[in-house]
């Protein structure tokens, strides 16, 4: 189940901004089920329990089944067993069913399975201080000219809580820069942090069982201010899905309209306050104020050095 900020940001898209269903799951990083779920529906859909009934549910016809189709995940496609041959094995085994039976109880299944993969990141375990972060391009007026602007975004989904700073891009400089400054934001440093494979930090991406190889600046980075750093596999945004709906509750809650700054530090101080303010909120699930989870989370950050990393001066 989405967070309720991702589930509001969804139904901003799409009763006020007028966007499309595929554009908003294309936006939100969701698949389009369950954009369509939580765009159009009038109220939030609640968990239902349906007692199925059957031979498939009630004998052991539908174990058979399953376990058969899991066998057959480990295979390549073209050497999975099809329905028909899947309902002549059951016959061999004494199946006294109907071919539709059995063709109707396997649809179900895959449709069980898709969904479970779409809440696939909900069921990924978030310890205290554990972060994601990420780039969003936003919207700013200064000098009366609209410039966007690259907003780095860190989350923590442990407490629901977030910190954001506007750069002017996302280059190795800019992303060191504004990690420090999210750093001094949150009063210290995660003990991991997850990302996608951006370019500053990712040098060569993981394929199979091989790890990600960090840039040498990143990896020096990393060293200097101790926390752990997990890459997502490729094209798998649902394992930073915390931070991707952060983005865009930023996003479509700070940025509706593009804010009136003067340059990046006042728009940084703007950031700052509203995400401070945004904390008095009930988180979500644990009906507790996300403040109140995130002063307890603080408490496992590393503690931040007392001079910051030179970025500027190596780099420039």
């Amino acid at each position: 189940m989405l967070a309720m900020s991702e589930v509001n940001c969804i139904k901003t898209l799409r009763n006020e901004k007028g966007l499309s269903i595929t554009e908003i799951a294309k936006t939100m990083q969701v698949n389009w089920r369950t954009a369509k779920k939580y765009g159009d529906g009038d109220q939030l859909p609640q968990e239902k329990t349906h007692l199925k009934k059957g031979m498939m549910y009630d004998e052991k016809w539908g174990e058979i089944v399953v376990d058969w189709l899991e066998e057959d995940l480990k295979l390549k496609k073209k050497l999975r067993r099809k329905n028909k041959k899947i309902f002549e094995d059951l016959v061999k085994e004494g199946f006294q069913g109907s071919y539709r039976t059995v063709c109707n109880f396997i649809q179900e299944w895959k449709v069980a399975q898709e969904e479970e993969a779409d809440k696939g990141h909900e069921r990924l375990a978030h310890p205290e201080g554990e972060a994601q972060v990420d780039f969003g391009i936003m919207e700013a007026v200064q000098d009366g000219e609209i410039l966007d602007v690259h907003a780095l975004i860190m989350s923590f989904p442990a407490s629901n809580t977030a910190f954001s700073v506007p750069m002017p891009s996302e280059n190795l400089e800019c992303f060191l820069g504004g990690l420090q400054e999210l750093f001094k934001q949150a009063g210290g440093v995660p003990l991991s942090i997850r990302i996608d494979n951006l370019t500053p930090a990712v040098k060569k991406v993981r394929k199979g069982d091989s790890e990600a190889e960090l840039t040498e600046a990143f990896r020096h980075f990393q060293q200097y201010y101790g926390f752990k750093v997990q890459v997502c596999n490729p094209r798998k945004g649902n394992e930073k899905g915390h931070v991707e709906g952060k983005v865009g509750y930023v996003r479509y809650n700070f940025f509706s309209l593009p804010p009136v700054i003067k340059d990046l530090e006042d728009l940084t101080n703007q950031l700052e306050q509203q995400l401070i303010n945004d904390r008095q909120r009930i988180h979500y699930k644990k009906e507790v104020l996300i403040d109140e989870l995130w002063q307890q989370e603080q408490k496992q950050l590393i503690k931040l050095p007392e001079e910051s990393y030179p970025v500027f001066k190596q780099f420039l």
